[in-house]
């Protein structure tokens, strides 16, 4: 199975989360997503994966959000998910994503743990 991490190494739960994914043998395709962000497309399935709305995976108190206006409601997904692209701090993370293409399951590692779900 394809794994794949959006990872911030700076922030320990991303590191928490890779170590335990490592710890059981996986060995994820880690993608720094500060330096390398998913485009449009990859992180709009990754949002439908999830089964959340773009807001739901936004880090709130991080400038951007603020200063775009994002929490505007007259925002549309297309809207906030550009804002994501370009902004990728505003990215929760991390992100295990299983799969390839249009059947692929996703976990946000808030606890670490929850990336376990998908090996």
């Amino acid at each position: 199975m394809t794994l794949t991490f959006y990872h911030n190494p700076r922030c320990g739960k991303s590191r928490a989360a890779l170590a335990l994914l490592e710890e059981r043998g996986a060995k994820p395709t880690v993608v720094r997503y500060l330096e390398t962000p998913p485009d449009a497309a990859t992180l709009d399935r990754i949002l439908r994966a999830l089964g959340r709305e773009p807001r739901a995976l936004m880090r709130k108190q991080e400038e951007p959000y603020e200063a775009l206006g994002l929490e505007d409601p007259k925002k549309s997904r297309q809207e906030l998910i550009r804002a994501m692209v370009e902004n990728p701090i505003l990215i929760e993370r991390p992100i295990l994503v299983a799969g390839s293409g249009a059947s692929i399951r996703a976990a946000v590692g808030r606890p670490p743990e929850a990336v376990l779900d998908l090996i």
